[in-house]
């Protein structure tokens, strides 16, 4: 078996104290332990210092970082944060690197799984697992290609995060999707694996807001990668198959509308949108098909 490449991890964390310790027990847990974690505390006033201020002394490949505090709360903010953290590693010796947020936990051969498939195809440039959240909620893969890895953890090839120029400070978010994207049009494949799973302990994108407004504003995500208005219908129509059911798809949809109507301009360039809308259709013809979808391997 290949030697396992090695890794850092990144976690932006504002006010989580509520998740954060089991994040911790997570990594500290893990069979692979990354050469470096930093946790910079976006701010936080809810005790989050504290908690990872508990498994410094004993761990001290774990490092916080402290930034000042700031009123709005934004997907800008989180990539700031991040590279702040990427300032305190970019001049080590590693392969890969890991953005974990501070609400999830893991098996503890989680990442060791990860990095395998790394070493396993150097064509990879991003990878994850599936995940379960508060509920028992998961992806249905139809509609979230296995292309597509969630920002909640994603684990990067050193290579292709650089390639790509990082993260982008989007305030409306879809961050993580400007990412895959622009590693599949780097010509990296990205892929999340179902066979593997993670927790992550509260609903995606509903941390300070309720499921309705969330459903509105990844509508508009949606609209800023440039999904192609016959996906977003078909999105919105699964949607309506998962609480909250009718209303959350509805809210889906006059997120996206929403930026049609008021021209937004989008975050990505016309090539981006147009490889998104490429690729959407084509995973739709596929569905419609009745085809698996299934990464480019």
């Amino acid at each position: 078996m290949a030697t396992l490449p090695t890794y850092v991890l990144i976690t932006p964390a504002r006010n989580e104290a509520q998740y954060i310790e089991l994040t911790l027990k997570s990594v500290v847990a893990q069979t692979v332990h990354p050469l470096k974690w930093v946790i910079v505390s976006d701010g936080s006033t809810d005790g989050t210092d504290e908690i990872v201020g508990k498994y410094l002394g004993d761990n001290p490949w774990i490092e916080l970082v402290r930034m000042p505090e700031r009123t709005e709360r934004n997907f800008a903010g989180k990539v700031l944060a991040f590279n702040a953290g990427y300032a305190r590693v970019q001049d080590m010796r590693f392969d890969a690197l890991g953005s974990v947020d501070g609400d999830a936990s893991f098996e503890e051969d989680f990442f060791a799984f990860l990095l395998q498939k790394l070493a396993d195809d150097p064509q990879l440039g991003l990878v994850g697992t599936a995940f379960r959240e508060a509920g028992g909620d998961k992806y249905d893969y139809r509609f979230v290609s296995i292309e597509h890895v969630t920002g909640i953890c994603q684990l990067f090839r050193r290579q292709c995060y650089e390639e790509i120029g990082g993260y982008v400070p989007v305030k409306g978010g879809a961050i993580d999707r400007i990412a895959n994207i622009a590693a599949r049009m780097k010509g990296w494949k990205t892929r999340t694996f179902t066979e593997k799973m993670y927790f992550h302990h509260r609903r995606m994108s509903t941390a300070e807001q309720g499921v309705l407004k969330a459903r509105f504003k990844d509508g508009a995500k949606d609209y800023a990668v440039g999904s192609h208005p016959l996906w977003e219908v078909f999105r919105t129509a699964y949607q309506m198959t998962h609480p909250p059911y009718l209303v959350g798809g509805v809210a889906l949809l006059l997120g996206y509308m929403w930026s049609v109507v008021r021209g937004v301009e989008r975050p990505v360039s016309d090539e981006m949108a147009k490889f998104t809308q490429h690729e959407q259709m084509q995973r739709l013809k596929q569905f419609l098909t009745g085809k698996t979808l299934r990464s480019r391997a």
